[in-house]
């Protein structure tokens, strides 16, 4: 069971793998998770991914980015740039490639 505490701790290492190659489209990013709490049957939790491009595929999310760079680019043609504080809505089922400069690390609610 995670634990009781008020404060949630979003800088310990997140432990990270290599990206499954098929959806790795340049460099060699890894990416990992932390759950940090468990709210209304939602999860809480940081998430980072190290430089380079990958595609994925959603789930229902809405995240917030703490530090990094980047941009995600959506099937329909959008394109959201990433920084510090950007809040950003995925939809479950929605493509997208995710082109990291500098290591991402938010914060996630799915």
């Amino acid at each position: 069971m995670l634990g009781m505490n008020r404060v949630l701790d979003v800088d310990t290492l997140v432990p990270t793998a290599p990206l499954d190659p098929g959806t790795v489209v340049d460099g060699s990013p890894e990416a990992g998770s932390r759950a940090l709490a468990a709210v209304a049957g939602v999860e809480v939790g940081v998430w980072q991914m190290t430089p380079g491009t990958a595609t994925d595929v959603e789930v229902d999310e809405v995240f917030v980015v703490l530090s990094g760079s980047g941009t995600v680019s959506f099937d329909d043609g959008e394109r959201v740039d990433l920084g510090p504080g950007s809040v950003v809505r995925l939809r479950a089922g929605e493509h997208t490639t995710w082109v990291v400069r500098e290591t991402i690390r938010k914060i996630y609610v799915a």
